[in-house]
């Protein structure tokens, strides 16, 4: 129910953001007697496409939070202080700005992830289930992945490229939806055939673009390893992949978040991860 109620709440929010910088900027109809307004239309489609992603990066934080009932460990106290003082001395390592909140969250699923606005701003957290099963030299490995991410500025990078794929998705869609919908000989069936052209070209383009995004997010993944074996050593971040790859069944009970973790599914066309077979493979040849 948390996270029904955080998505509504999102998509609200989205929505309303978006409706009222339409508004401002005039740029709603983009439909003219002579045609396409292209700049209009261009400006639509880069609002729609960028605002949701920018609000659900500045939110992410507070979201993964309270979907994933992350527990913030408090720097004071000796609840799991080695792990503070580990991810204190990675992010010295990696030249951050200021240490991540560091976090824990209850699921046997051996897992972890790093999430946040920006470097300032962000969030590592461990699953127990992956606390519980690991060594400390293993977590390691694991912390400076995460670590990592956020030093490569993974999750604005990310947002981008979703909003930017987003945008374009929406433009094409409706320049080749209007070109088909010309054909129609009455413009009560040109209107109706434009809606489900653009529908269905919005649904196959959309598609392709998650290709995109996802072969992105398979090459972080293999950068995030090299950053990993830097800041934590070599073998210590091989001695987690190794470790992950033993625990092939994952327990993830919020879908959403599994392209911020350190493993995923297989690495397939739409996976947001490499085979962690490849990932490791990579990493032993890797010069560090």
């Amino acid at each position: 129910m948390k996270r029904i109620f955080l998505f509504i709440l999102t998509n609200i929010l989205v929505v309303l953001t978006i409706s009222f910088l339409v508004q401002v900027l005039g740029v709603g109809r983009y439909l003219t007697a002579q045609g396409i307004d292209y700049g209009s239309l261009a400006t639509l489609c880069l609002i729609w496409g960028m605002t949701g992603s920018l609000i659900s990066l500045a939110l992410s934080r507070v979201m993964a939070k309270f979907s994933m009932g992350v527990r913030v460990l408090d720097r004071t106290s000796s609840e799991a202080v080695w792990l503070v003082q580990m991810i204190d001395e990675l992010s010295r390592k990696a030249g951050l700005p200021v240490c991540p909140e560091v976090g824990v969250y209850d699921s046997p699923e051996v897992n972890a992830f790093a999430t946040g606005p920006s470097k300032r701003r962000a969030l590592v957290a461990f699953s127990t289930g992956l606390l519980h099963s690991m060594n400390k030299n293993e977590v390691e490995g694991v912390a400076a992945h995460e670590i990592a991410h956020i030093a490569n500025g993974d999750m604005v990078t990310m947002t981008l490229l979703q909003g930017v794929i987003n945008a374009f998705v929406m433009f094409l869609a409706r320049i080749i939806g209007f070109a088909i919908a010309q054909n129609s000989r009455d413009n009560e069936g040109r209107q109706t055939s434009s809606y489900l052209v653009v529908m269905l070209l919005e649904m196959a383009l959309g598609i392709l673009g998650m290709m995109v995004v996802c072969a992105f997010s398979r090459h972080r993944e293999f950068r995030a390893d090299r950053g990993g074996a830097k800041y934590a050593g070599k073998a210590d971040m091989i001695a987690a992949l190794e470790r992950l790859a033993n625990n092939r069944r994952q327990y993830d009970n919020a879908p959403a978040m599994a392209a911020f973790k350190i493993s995923g599914g297989p690495g397939k066309l739409f996976s947001t991860h490499p085979p962690l077979e490849s990932r490791i493979a990579a990493l032993r040849a890797a010069p560090i």
